[in-house]
């Protein structure tokens, strides 16, 4: 294509030879066109600067409105310039050089794994990019992603205390019920740093408080049971297909009302059912506050239209996705797994939530012809997804939405907080992290590592990666961390030229 100077050449050298010229009638009427806005620039101006002359109107009264204040150092970059696209320009003075980088790296992975990258949404490299893998828990980016589009991001997760009867001189006659909402997130005050769990809970619902509102309702005696109602969802405490030694240890029991992870202060064990378990610990806090339970702990629904004594709301829906994502918190993935389900179906089960997840996907054009999505934690060793999903689903939000802000961070957050600590990375590269062992090690399902993520660059670019690592003995140290350190070399290189910061406005 020729540029506007080549052109001006050439008709320069035709002048020269003889050649006639056309008329510049057109140009002329354009040239007289483009006077027209500096004339009007020129007037404003000069009325701004209060040299228009006495016979003209005055001018309207002063507006009510204050005007920002002009800028200390205004910008000398033309209009017209490239740096008036920095991100578009840094990626297509980059993109080639951190394709040559990426594409050894991609050769060395084995043929059960994918790998993919992209800048800004725009494909740079891929291994096996539509290959069916198990993803582990990189499937809690699907369910965070959904979640964040149809639960919604401000939804409030509520647990309510109903009797079936309105108290009277302080008395409840008869059963207590504590509803649940679905708040993955419902905490004791002890719970949160107790270690029992290898994150502290972010973002706890405090059920201490929800006891100091029974109390503070003039709530003095129950002369039933404390019952725990998690009718809101199926009663699935388990998913199907996780592996041997993963239940009730890596997950569940879980149900729309659980309180610290099913567990109850001075019990060894988790409670078998989580809608007793909160109960009892119900009662503790009750008792703790002067409240006397003539019953005990039980499980089963509120009555109809009864009369709520107090609840207390969860933190909105993207903190919670923000737990599961930092935590790699396999009970909230289930929670909302089936709250996805509610919302979308107006049932709360894993079978549910699966249908609306996956309909999402394919609403966001997203080929789910090999994508199977068996639970919300990504414990099962049914699930299967494509590097080329995974890629999809991270290339529609950016670092700082409420889906990559929830992300560990290198070296210092959630999952990665061990990771990449000494790596040009540490602060800058964002990822869930997936683990599946799955012994025996030399038969299949394979094991698992994965990670996904985003790379910010100064400026406003990001790159989008995903790994997903299928292998006999990946989940070893000593055999997925090289791999981990080598994508994270790869990553390090880009931009190697100018940054969008650097190439923006002067």
């Amino acid at each position: 294509m020729s540029r506007p100077e080549d052109r001006v050449q050439r008709g320069d050298r035709q002048q020269r030879r003889g050649r006639p010229r056309r008329s510049a009638g057109p140009l002329l009427v354009l040239g007289a066109f483009a006077v027209i806005p500096a004339i009007a620039l020129f007037a404003l101006f000069s009325w701004a600067d209060g040299s228009i002359e006495e016979n003209e109107p005055a001018p309207p009264p002063p507006s009510t409105v204050v005007a920002p204040p002009a800028f200390a150092d205004p910008l000398s970059t033309s209009m017209l310039s490239m740096r008036r696209v920095p991100a578009v320009l840094s990626r297509q003075l980059n993109v080639s050089d951190f394709q040559q980088e990426l594409t050894p790296f991609l050769g060395t992975l084995n043929d059960r794994s994918c790998a993919a990258a992209s800048v800004d949404g725009i494909l740079v490299g891929a291994k096996n990019l539509d290959l069916p893998v198990i993803p582990a828990s990189n499937e809690k980016l699907v369910v965070a992603a959904v979640a964040l589009d149809v639960v919604g991001p401000e939804t409030v997760l509520t647990t309510s205390v109903v009797s079936a009867t309105a108290p009277v001189d302080g008395v409840i006659g008869g059963d207590l019920t504590l509803v649940g909402g679905g708040d993955p997130l419902l905490s004791s005050d002890w719970y949160p740093t107790s270690n029992l769990e290898r994150y502290a809970v972010l973002s706890p619902t405090s059920l201490d408080t929800l006891a100091d509102r029974v109390r503070d309702a003039g709530i003095t005696a129950i002369t039933g049971n404390v019952v725990g109602d998690g009718s809101r969802y199926d009663d699935e405490f388990f998913a199907p297909g996780w592996g041997d030694g993963v239940a009730g240890l890596e997950a569940g029991p879980y149900d729309a009302l659980m309180a610290n992870d099913s567990r109850v202060l001075g019990e060894q064990q988790r409670a078998n059912d989580p809608n007793t378990g909160a109960a009892r610990e119900f009662i503790r806090l009750l008792n703790e506050r002067g409240i006397t339970v003539a019953g005990s702990a039980a499980s089963g629904i509120a009555p109809t239209g009864g009369n709520v004594i107090a609840t207390i709301d969860s933190a909105p829906v993207s903190d919670v996705v923000g737990e599961m994502l930092a935590n790699s918190d396999n009970n909230t993935a289930e929670l909302l797994m089936k709250e996805i389900g509610l919302v979308g179906e107006g049932i709360g089960s894993r079978e549910a939530g699966a249908r609306v997840m996956t309909a999402k996907l394919v609403e966001w054009g997203i080929d789910t012809t090999s994508v199977v999505l068996s639970d919300g934690s990504g414990l099962s060793l049914d699930n299967r997804i494509t590097c080329s999903a995974l890629l999809s689903v991270m290339q529609r939000f950016t670092p700082d939405s409420a889906f990559g802000s929830g992300l560990p961070i290198a070296g210092q957050t959630g999952t990665l907080t061990g990771i990449f600590t000494d790596h040009p990375l540490a602060g800058r590269l964002t990822g869930k992290t997936g683990t599946l062992n799955n012994p025996p090690f030399n038969a299949d399902p394979p094991a698992v590592k994965a990670l996904s993520g985003y790379v910010a660059v100064d400026g406003g670019t990001a790159v989008e990666y995903v790994l997903v690592l299928n292998g006999p003995t990946i989940s070893d140290q000593s055999e997925y961390r090289p791999v981990w350190t080598a994508l994270a070399d790869v990553l390090n290189t880009y931009p190697a030229g100018a940054t969008p910061a650097e190439l923006g406005p002067r």
